[in-house]
């Protein structure tokens, strides 16, 4: 039986990755409660099972309802692979949304986006992955690049590897390019890439607070018993909500700039801060 899809949240703060060879894995993340589900074909499938992942996903993508929206994260763009996965899944009525990994250019997401899917070229939504030092350089190039790039993020496991960088703070530098280059471009706040420890919960609420001080507005997630730490970890929280409130009601009650009892000044930067916040918290 066919499950309505729900609208998606205006504000998604969770985004759970699941195996495309792996249909069952693929139906239980649609019902994990997370707000967008990522079929992977790429790290997650070996290469003797990219063929069957990518018929089995044709499948799911062939039915245009499902509980949360569907994105694909295919192939690399330059690989046999990703141009079958291309050909194939872009034109499905189930496809919300193409991720593309390894992106290095603004050129790749032009052509990609002109000429996919072929029954109606630039209207399917793209996500790019930076995963190496070129593509972090031309960061704010890819997130200018055409009006359906709806977003770019990390691929921190690859892009450590490139840069050689040894702890989590040595990406910090990158995560903070990402973030403005997607504020440049009018995109929303990148997502972080994912906490590959699902046993770590600790670990991942801790990452999740320092991602959120850096900018970025939830995470992808590998297991669904990461996906409440992450919701924890970005919704606001009782005395922001309150902050917000009192800004929003001092804004529309009084003429002009003017800072609250606690000192914060109230501009049209604050109070659109505010909005946010409220909206976030609405966001179901």
């Amino acid at each position: 039986m066919t499950v309505r899809a729900r609208t998606a949240a205006a504000y998604p703060l969770t985004w759970l990755y699941a195996p495309g060879d792996r249909p069952r894995v693929v139906a239980k993340a649609l019902l994990s409660g997370a707000d967008v589900v990522i079929v992977d074909l790429e790290d997650a499938v070996a290469p003797d099972r990219k063929d069957y992942a990518r018929a089995a996903t044709a499948d799911l993508l062939a039915d245009p309802e499902h509980p949360v929206p569907v994105h694909v994260r295919v192939n690399a763009l330059d690989t046999p692979p990703g141009v079958k996965d291309l050909s194939i899944l872009a034109a499905l009525p189930g496809l919300a949304a193409l991720r593309l990994p390894k992106v290095t250019s603004a050129e790749q997401i032009i052509h990609l986006a002109q000429t996919t899917p072929p029954t109606a070229p630039g209207t399917t939504p793209l996500h790019a992955l930076l995963e190496s030092a070129l593509g972090i350089e031309r960061a704010h190039a890819i997130a200018t690049a055409h009006p359906t790039l709806r977003g770019i993020s990390l691929g921190e496991a690859d892009l450590r590897a490139d840069l050689g960088v040894r702890g989590d703070a040595g990406l910090d530098w990158c995560r903070s390019r990402v973030v403005v280059a997607a504020r440049a471009a009018a995109l929303p706040p990148p997502s972080q890439s994912i906490h590959p420890d699902i046993r770590d919960l600790e670990g991942l609420a801790a990452s999740c607070a320092h991602g959120r001080t850096l900018g970025f507005l939830g995470r992808a997630a590998i297991h669904p018993r990461q996906l409440p730490v992450i919701e924890r970890a970005y919704l606001p929280t009782e005395e922001e909500l309150e902050q917000a409130e009192t800004i929003i009601k001092a804004a529309t009650t009084e003429q002009g700039a003017q800072a609250l009892k606690d000192g914060t000044f109230i501009d049209a930067a604050v109070v659109a801060a505010a909005h946010r916040t409220l909206a976030l918290a609405r966001r179901r």
